[in-house]
């Protein structure tokens, strides 16, 4: 974290700190919304940044977003390494779109080599909405703490309604089998309805993937055309352009 976002939540600051502090989130916000407004609509995948190509993995975020992409979305991904990188070119690989939410950090996560367009950003709360913004699916890959973060971020902003219900696919059965034998536990306890079960496919098909996309987005939302947006030229927008291999 920043020396700022530290200080922001080590409790109450004076009141000038907090409003300089707000002032920033906003401004974060404002970039991200300006880069990302034309990208159409997206699918993001969560997952790990440190699976390297060749990793069973990486081919399969690479091969599974490559499908995703031939049905017209755009694919987001935190921008990184690993299977942010390998969503990203599978998109490329196929001739479509990419996009990337790169988080700063101390040790400078880079922006990989397969993004049209990336938005650079300071703190993790405004890459989650940004994530979560654009996008009409998502997918987990096997990742660590901050895909769980994703996920469950995701997940809860559906089960209370605060979004509407895209899907979500967690990819990979045997890596989450603990994580999915906890959310078993939670249903046999009650913290969880057992409708909530029915918010997430678990598959280890690419093809199962792309069908429940097909329907529970495509048809679902009725997604005949991507809506145009109009760059305003006062604001110094431009619209949506992408780099063709």
């Amino acid at each position: 974290m920043s020396k700022s976002e530290i200080k922001f939540l080590e409790g109450p600051q004076n009141r000038w700190l907090d409003l300089t502090f707000s002032v920033k989130v906003l401004l974060e916000f404002i970039k991200g919304f300006r880069t990302l407004h034309f990208v159409g609509p997206c699918v993001t995948v969560f997952g790990s940044a440190r699976f390297k190509e060749g990793h069973p993995y990486y081919e399969q975020a690479r091969k599974i977003s490559g499908e995703i992409a031939k049905l017209g979305f755009t694919i987001m991904t935190g921008g990184g390494p690993g299977i942010m990188e390998a969503a990203n070119r599978g998109a490329k690989e196929v001739g479509g779109r990419s996009v990337g939410c790169n988080i700063v950090l101390s040790h400078e996560q880079k922006p990989n080599k397969y993004l049209d367009k990336w938005v650079n950003i300071r703190y993790f709360f405004v890459r989650k909405t940004l994530l979560i913004k654009y996008s009409y699916a998502f997918i987990v890959m096997p990742g660590g703490f901050g895909t769980l973060d994703e996920y469950f971020e995701a997940i809860t902003l559906i089960q209370t309604n605060k979004i509407n219900r895209f899907p979500i696919i967690i990819f990979d059965r045997e890596f989450h089998k603990e994580l999915l034998e906890h959310i078993e536990t939670m249903k046999t306890n009650g913290t969880i309805s057992p409708d909530d079960y029915k918010l997430f496919l678990i598959t280890d098909s690419i093809e199962d993937a792309i069908e429940y996309i097909r329907q529970k987005s495509i048809v679902q939302f009725n997604l005949k055309a991507e809506k145009k947006y109009t760059p305003i030229k006062w604001l110094f927008e431009r619209g949506y352009s992408y780099k063709q291999e």
